[in-house]
């Protein structure tokens, strides 16, 4: 049988497995696997030929956290999923201590069919809320020492149901800005189709101020935000620049337009975002520049 024929006849099945909104599912073609909880939006995405490959645009943007810190100690990643960021960042910074943070054991016992690595001395994987998490963390009763800050929490915790409110509330935010080393920064993924995300990005204001970033990714389906926990403002645009040409191995990254798309998005005002109704329902901004 072709590979062409084994993918379409893996589509089929796919379509017809039951959706269960606790349990996530697995379409595996002959050049990928991707991980789902539906049969319409796509939660991960692994190239067989490249399994440490970041794939979706909104995941690369993401590591632009590195034009901000790039030699983080701390990473700590709130949501799993198929864990592509994990094995990325596992592979490509060995100085980097990564913890993942899970709520769903279903989307954890999937970890060896999305090739993520056993845990050892700088990777972990935690069955917990990533509120309860962030919340917790350097916990003890006294002072939080510094090794226990975290320099990059990495926030996309989509489940069946989106976002959990938990992860986009005021005190939550609040709670990673705490938790952050100065100058430390928070990354979060945001649905293009959430009738709530005008509210989030409120809220994450509330909590950081002015130091946010904000851009839609290329492809319009996610938006994007940055939150740092310091006062002053993103370096110029040439300095962003200089530090995406910096890490050689991050060429596929994408980070020079990341770079741009961070500095517009100082200026993204929330305000300005219109529900569109045509076709697939999503947020757009008239006139958003796109540097794609």
């Amino acid at each position: 049988m072709s590979g062409d024929q084994t993918s379409w006849q893996a589509y089929l099945a796919f379509l017809s497995t039951p959706v269960d909104e606790a349990r996530p599912f697995v379409l595996e073609t002959e050049h990928a696997v991707s991980l789902h909880f539906d049969h319409l939006a796509t939660q991960s995405f692994m190239s067989l030929r490249q399994p440490d490959r970041l794939v979706l645009p909104y995941t690369r943007a993401m590591m632009g956290f590195l034009l901000l810190r790039p030699t983080p100690r701390h990473i700590a990643m709130i949501g799993l999923g198929g864990g592509s960021l994990a094995k990325y960042c596992y592979r490509h910074l060995p100085e980097s201590k990564i913890t993942a943070v899970e709520v769903n054991p279903e989307v954890i016992a999937l970890r060896d069919t999305f090739r993520i690595p056993p845990d050892d001395a700088r990777f972990e994987v935690l069955c917990a809320d990533g509120a309860d998490y962030i919340g917790n963390v350097g916990s003890h009763g006294g002072e939080e020492s510094e090794t226990q800050r975290l320099d990059v929490i990495l926030l996309d915790a989509f489940g069946a149901d989106g976002m959990p409110a938990r992860c986009t509330s005021v005190e939550f935010f609040t709670a990673c800005r705490e938790r952050l080393a100065d100058g430390g920064v928070l990354a979060i993924n945001l649905g293009n189709d959430d009738p709530a995300l005008p509210a989030q990005l409120a809220r994450l204001e509330r909590a950081f101020g002015t130091s946010r970033s904000v851009f839609p990714v290329a492809t319009g389906d996610n938006y994007v935000a940055f939150a740092w926990n310091d006062a002053q403002a993103l370096p110029s645009r040439q300095a962003l620049f200089d530090r995406a040409h910096a890490p050689g191995w991050a060429r596929n990254l994408g980070l020079r337009a990341t770079a741009q798309r961070l500095k517009e998005g100082e200026c993204f005002n929330p305000k300005r975002l219109v529900w569109h109704e045509p076709g697939i329902s999503h947020w757009k901004v008239p006139g958003w520049p796109r540097s794609d």
